[in-house]
């Protein structure tokens, strides 16, 4: 979730997935998509904060390696590139698969949801969140792709405008909840988990 706070309300960036999606088809929603086999080996210059990775780990009962979990966040920062043409990060990079060195420094862990059973697709899916400012990011310099057309700033108290995924209104109200509770979103906050178990939608706190 990209987030700006340089007006009264703070927006965040929403897309249209394309009508011919099999998953979440003519819907609203964050940039973000699957982590790719490559992206553990992406060259980076700032890591995740402790309290991020700590929170990453805990939702694993099996231990998973730091290389495991900062992939997690550097493919949140390569498809955010990919689907609005945003760059976290320093440029100057040799790399093929990205134009600039990633930056995981000012990532917050929001929410980490897996998909009902008896959907098209299913996926386990991790929620970050990164203020414009901390990034140096315009938010004005964002362009459709295509894989999210329509890319637009929404207010996260005001959604009306757009249609959204179910679990996308939830994670947006954890997010209004967290910005009113401390509007610095800390990192070593609890991360809501929501999955189902026995049939029965159930949120956790990691």
């Amino acid at each position: 979730m990209l987030l700006d706070r340089s007006q009264a309300h703070v927006r965040v960036l929403v897309g249209r997935r394309h009508k011919a999606h099999v998953f979440m088809p003519n819907l609203h929603v964050f940039p973000g998509g699957r982590r790719d086999r490559d992206d553990h080996k992406l060259p980076f210059s700032g890591d995740m904060q402790p309290a991020v990775l700590e929170r990453l780990k805990t939702g694993y009962k099996h231990s998973a390696s730091h290389s495991r979990l900062r992939a997690i966040a550097l493919a949140a920062i390569r498809e955010l590139h990919e689907e609005a043409s945003i760059a976290v990060g320093s440029s100057g990079c040799g790399n093929t698969l990205l134009p600039f060195l990633p930056d995981l420094t000012n990532l917050r862990y929001m929410a980490r949801a897996i998909t009902p059973p008896g959907h098209p697709r299913r996926f386990d899916t991790h929620f970050f969140a990164l203020f414009t400012d901390e990034a140096g990011i315009d938010p004005g310099d964002i362009r459709d792709s295509r894989e999210l057309e329509d890319l637009r700033w929404i207010d996260v108290n005001d959604v009306s405008a757009v249609q959204l995924p179910d679990i996308t209104e939830i994670i947006l109200g954890d997010l209004r909840a967290s910005l009113q509770s401390d509007a610095s979103l800390p990192f070593g906050r609890p991360v809501p988990f929501y999955y189902t178990r026995h049939g029965r939608f159930v949120r956790d706190l990691l």
